[in-house]
């Protein structure tokens, strides 16, 4: 009997690797891929990070290590236009984004099945910490036991289809299992580093990522208190956040957070902290299970470390614009709602969908 094809996306990392080896033990056919996304400087100077140069070595050393075959394809420039483009757009216009979404959602997963189709797998796997399971014959996605490593909410516009498809080896297991796991299987790089940065932002200076990738379009700017009364100046938007504390610029003898960003007059406005909390938050670009029904009540999660609000989803009325838009109201005001972040429904371990908050709403009422 032939065995069914499995493509497995390898990042060079401890967990990509486990999910390839398990796959074996399995008894799968295993295909190794590499997506080369970004380019690093190869004088050393970068190690350990996610398209770091080593990573795509590392990756065909497990894949050698493992006998199974190992492609790598080229990816930068579509990396560019769906992530790193988008990315700098969104700091310029006052918004804090969610690469790692916008990646998934297209470059990697969605690159992946079209390889899988060429090189004759039926099935994607990730080393991602998720889980599929399957209700009345529908593939559904849940959280990862790992609560902590759970990377579900990065995954939540798959469709049904595609996730009938995927394949998430760790999604039963702890970091610290798949890390023994990794050692014990003597893989090359188990006891390598892992990065809490985003793969292309190594430092963790997002702002200076973007000024050096904007220079000609950055604008300085006035800080302003919650009277409207010039407090200071900046170089530019992109170099806050909502909810920043630290960092201003600005003594005002007082805690001071940023709770807006105007883009358009290049104002950054600093209040309260009462002044973060909002009571809802406008949704585009969803994509929502195939058996969500509205209005959806669910626990939405408004950023990647955001343990969640209950809330209630559903079409209204966008007085600015009058077209229908999703809206999720909290039960309880959450704190700094930014535009740019994905906001995830889920219900128990079960994810519903989400979508792209494009404005926080501080009052009750329909949108304004």
């Amino acid at each position: 009997m032939t065995k069914e094809r499995v493509l497995v996306a390898m990042s060079g990392g401890v967990d990509s690797s486990v999910a390839a080896a398990r796959l074996q033990d399995q008894g799968y056919d295993v295909v190794g891929v590499t997506l080369h996304l970004w380019d690093y400087p190869d004088d050393g100077s970068v190690r350990g990070r996610c398209c770091a140069p080593e990573d795509q070595h590392d990756a065909r050393r497990v894949s050698v290590h493992l006998d199974i075959p190992h492609f790598t394809f080229d990816r930068r420039e579509l990396f560019k236009e769906h992530v790193i483009d988008p990315f700098i757009d969104a700091y310029l216009a006052g918004e804090t984004p969610s690469p790692c979404v916008a990646c998934n959602r297209s470059v990697k997963l969605r690159e992946l099945f079209p390889l899988a189709d060429r090189l004759g797998a039926q099935l994607v796997a990730t080393g991602h910490y998720a889980r599929v399971e399957r209700h009345e014959g529908k593939a559904r996605l849940f959280r990862g036991r790992d609560r902590v490593k759970d990377q579900s909410y990065f995954l939540h516009m798959l469709r049904e289809d595609e996730l009938a498809r995927v394949v998430f080896p760790l999604g039963d297991s702890t970091k610290a299992e798949v890390r023994a796991e990794a050692i014990a299987r003597k893989l090359p790089g188990a006891e390598k580093g892992e990065s809490q940065e985003l793969c292309f932002v190594p430092t963790g200076r997002y702002d200076a990522f973007v000024a050096e990738h904007a220079k000609d379009r950055l604008r300085p700017g006035p800080i302003v208190d919650a009277e409207g009364r010039a407090v200071g100046e900046h170089a530019g938007v992109h170099g806050f956040t909502i909810g920043q504390r630290k960092g201003l610029g600005v003594a005002l003898g007082k805690p001071m957070f940023v709770v807006g960003l105007d883009a358009a007059t290049s104002t950054v406005r600093l209040g309260s902290e009462a002044e973060l909390l909002s009571t809802a938050a406008l949704l585009d670009g969803v994509a929502w299970s195939d058996d969500a029904t509205f209005p959806l009540e669910a626990d939405v999660r408004v950023r990647a470390r955001h343990d969640g609000e209950p809330a209630v989803i559903d079409r209204e009325i966008d007085p600015r614009s009058g077209a229908e838009v999703f809206v999720a109201r909290f039960r309880v005001p959450v704190r700094a709602v930014s535009p740019g972040q994905i906001a995830v429904a889920y219900r128990g371990d079960r994810v519903l969908g989400g979508g792209m908050i494009t404005r926080a709403i501080a009052e009750s009422g329909a949108p304004s």
